[in-house]
């Protein structure tokens, strides 16, 4: 007898598809409706919207629907959201929505969605969400039902079972996905890397997939592209390059990275150790270290107590460094406060991190010529990149030598290419990328997704 449509398991790709980012990938088993991650792609929306010309908060998803921005579902949003929008209010026809990790192009959009949709996500994820919310006076993901778990966990949601495995990426608490559906194992990548400092966990991730014998492979490709401009640096070789450069100067050596790249900050709070310096943070990074010594399996430092941080206060309104200019939560780490005159006369004994934003403070703090900056995050895509250009004005003017030294987040072309065959699904789901077409150079059992477009399996 013929499966009913009803029952053919699907697959609909709402984002991330020929863009970085923005994963919205429904999956469907007779009648379980689940979304894997609900991101905000990097380049959202920037054919209608730039600098002060934003969507409405005050008009909902108005503004959203009408530039094909979200995908027009119901029984997804919240009420408040729909209110300008010609959609009517339903009860939730998404059972949930499971989120790989917490970087923005996979949880941003979550603040739209129904309360009552279950959302479920690492126990670290849980906590850089919670952190992040606090911290940013533009971040609130909304009111949800959250269920936290762990690699070991399987999580049912109707008809379909769902087992979590650890993966190593440049945030952590990420996780890939083995999705066991009533035909056959699905497997999503998430975001995923092999040659991280817990490569072990992605390890694990790829013989799990591969041990499920999966009907289809969902996998990112951010780095799949012609030519790859990108250093291939591995974490052990960003901390030896590191040491190398602060044991040979005398001067303060400035670092800029992503703030939620906990890898990246251990390496260079190891380096300030071995090195017999400080490590200066800001008060935003230690609230973040503060909340993640919550999930000890992280084994992080405590900001408060560890004698080797120190944590950079910025002048505010009284210009006086008032505890009263500060907000509740940046309070907190006060008696390890060091500014700018401080900074100013220990310069050798120190590695501050320095933001772009917060480029200012080299006016006060009077760095000596040949001190130093490394730029410890991804390469521009282009050197006229506005930012990286005033940048570079700014360490220019004074006499600051720029270093660039990351590990990326993502495999590589040849790597993904390996998982591919590793895994060995029988189709091939390319997402996060702009050059679909490179994989099927690769392997011959891609499928190409368009935006919106059911594929059964």
């Amino acid at each position: 007898m013929a499966t009913s449509v009803s029952e053919v398991v699907k697959l609909t790709f709402y984002g991330g598809v020929n863009e970085i980012g923005g994963n919205k990938i429904l999956v469907e088993d007779k009648g379980s409706r689940v979304f894997l991650d609900f991101g905000q792609p990097f380049n959202f929306g920037v054919d209608y919207f730039a600098g002060w010309l934003q969507p409405r908060p005050i008009s909902g998803l108005r503004d959203y629907f009408e530039f094909g921005l979200l995908p027009r579902i119901r029984g997804l949003y919240a009420r408040e959201q729909l209110a300008f929008t010609g959609i009517p209010n339903t009860s939730p026809r998404i059972d949930a929505v499971f989120l790989s990790h917490a970087h923005f192009d996979h949880v941003d959009h979550i603040q739209f969605l129904d309360p009552k949709i279950s959302v479920c996500l690492g126990v670290g994820t849980k906590l850089f969400l919670e952190v992040m919310e606090r911290t940013s006076a533009y971040c609130d993901y909304g009111n949800h039902r959250y269920r936290t778990f762990r690699t070991g966990d399987r999580i049912k949601v109707g008809n379909v079972m769902f087992e979590p495995v650890h993966v190593d990426h440049s945030i952590p608490a990420a996780y890939g996905f083995i999705i066991h559906t009533s035909e056959g194992a699905v497997v999503y990548t998430g975001d995923l890397r092999r040659h991280g400092p817990r490569s072990d966990m992605t390890e694990d991730f790829l013989e799990k997939a591969s041990d499920s014998e999966p009907i289809a492979l969902i996998s990112e490709g951010t780095r799949v592209v012609e030519n790859d401009r990108r250093m291939n640096y591995s974490e052990e070789e960003v901390k030896k390059h590191a040491y190398d450069l602060v044991s040979e100067t005398n001067r303060i050596v400035f670092v800029t990275h992503y703030s939620r790249d906990i890898d990246r900050f251990r390496t260079f709070y190891q380096v300030a150790k071995r090195s017999g310096r400080k490590l200066v943070i800001s008060p935003k990074t230690a609230y973040l270290l503060h909340g993640l010594l919550n999930d000890e399996r992280l084994n992080l430092p405590d900001p408060i107590k560890d004698e080797d941080i120190l944590v950079y206060y910025r002048k505010k309104r009284s210009g006086t460094f008032d505890e009263a200019d500060y907000y509740a939560w940046e309070r907190e780490f006060m008696d390890k406060m060091v500014n700018h005159e401080f900074v100013a006369k220990n310069q050798r004994r120190l590695i501050m991190t320095l933001d772009f934003q917060n480029l200012t403070e080299l006016v006060d703090i009077r760095p000596s010529p040949g001190s130093h900056f490394v730029y410890s995050m991804s390469e521009p895509f282009s050197e006229e990149d506005l930012e990286y250009e005033v940048m570079h004005n700014w360490l220019n003017h004074f006499k600051i030598e720029f270093h660039q030294l990351h590990s990326s987040g993502h495999l590589n072309r040849e790597q993904i290419s390996s998982l591919i065959n590793e895994i060995n699904p029988k189709r091939v789901f390319p997402v996060h990328t702009e050059k679909q077409l490179l994989f099927k150079k690769f392997s011959r059992k891609v499928q190409m997704i368009q935006y919106g477009k059911t594929y059964k399996l």
